[in-house]
């Protein structure tokens, strides 16, 4: 198991999952395939990318709950484009 440096000890921790072999085989694989250093690059990053759905699922889910604004056209999004250019 890969020692992780004193400077990043505070901000790290251990998580160990159990897999069945097929899995474990496919982790691996897919880890290579894409060009990760690590099995564990690879599982961070597919966790993160639910992090990503997750928060986007729930600004979807407030955006339907709030009311109104008026129609998303032309001018809206040339406004939009305005206030963001500052």
């Amino acid at each position: 198991m890969a020692r992780v440096p004193s400077r990043y000890a505070a901000l790290v921790s251990t998580m160990h999952i159990l897999l069945p072999n097929s899995l474990k085989e496919f982790v691996e694989q897919r880890a290579a395939e894409k060009g990760y250093a690590t099995s564990s690059e690879y599982v961070r990053e597919l966790i993160r990318r639910d992090q990503d759905r997750q928060q986007l699922r729930n600004l979807l889910v407030e955006g339907a709950r709030s009311a109104l604004a008026g129609p998303a056209d032309a001018s809206y999004f040339a406004a939009l484009r305005d206030t963001i250019r500052g």
